[in-house]
């Protein structure tokens, strides 16, 4: 299979998307995790298939218009960003997916144990342990999808803790 994929943050399923003969872009806050990503590709075979781009979510991606068939984030969203943000990121995937293209992003919900523990921020972002995160009701799941075909939204948990989360599969109309 091929097709270009936008990865935005460091996320694990890289390798996958790039030996499956997906060409990965990924993006990340951190020059050095970059470093160490490309680092990894080499030892997996697969730097040829993966760049990286140093990348503040706030801003546009560095990306064209209609110029890839899908989009993942892994708790990319949930960072301390207002939800005027997390909309205009959604509106950046938007812009960079080709018609029909997909955006699979993972997010904490508000069922997390660490929901409404720790320091209020306000707009459902509560930090806790030094790291503050921003909780989805599913209310603003439902919204990010506005104008999107939403496919499916899979509940799931990961760590210790555990988090929970939701894996959202979303589409762009033909």
């Amino acid at each position: 299979m091929q097709g270009a994929l936008s990865c935005v943050l460091s996320c694990t399923p890289i390798w996958y998307f790039a030996r499956e003969g997906f060409t990965v872009q990924a993006t990340d806050f951190s020059a050095t995790g970059l470093e160490q990503l490309q680092g990894a590709a080499r030892a997996q075979n697969v730097d040829g298939r993966v760049t990286t781009a140093v990348h503040d979510v706030r801003d546009p991606l560095p990306l064209p218009d209609a110029s890839v068939d899908a989009v993942f984030a892994h708790m990319l969203l949930c960072m301390a960003l207002t939800t005027k943000e997390i909309h205009a990121a959604v509106g950046e995937v938007r812009r960079v997916l080709r018609p029909g293209g997909t955006y699979v992003y993972t997010v904490r919900h508000t069922g997390d144990a660490h929901y409404g523990a720790g320091t209020a921020h306000g707009d459902d972002i509560f930090e806790h342990g030094g790291f503050a995160v921003h909780f989805f009701p599913r209310g603003l799941v439902d919204s990010l999808g506005d104008g999107w075909t939403l496919n499916e939204v899979h509940p799931f948990e990961e760590g210790d803790l555990p988090r929970r989360l939701w894996r959202v599969t979303q589409a762009l109309p033909r």
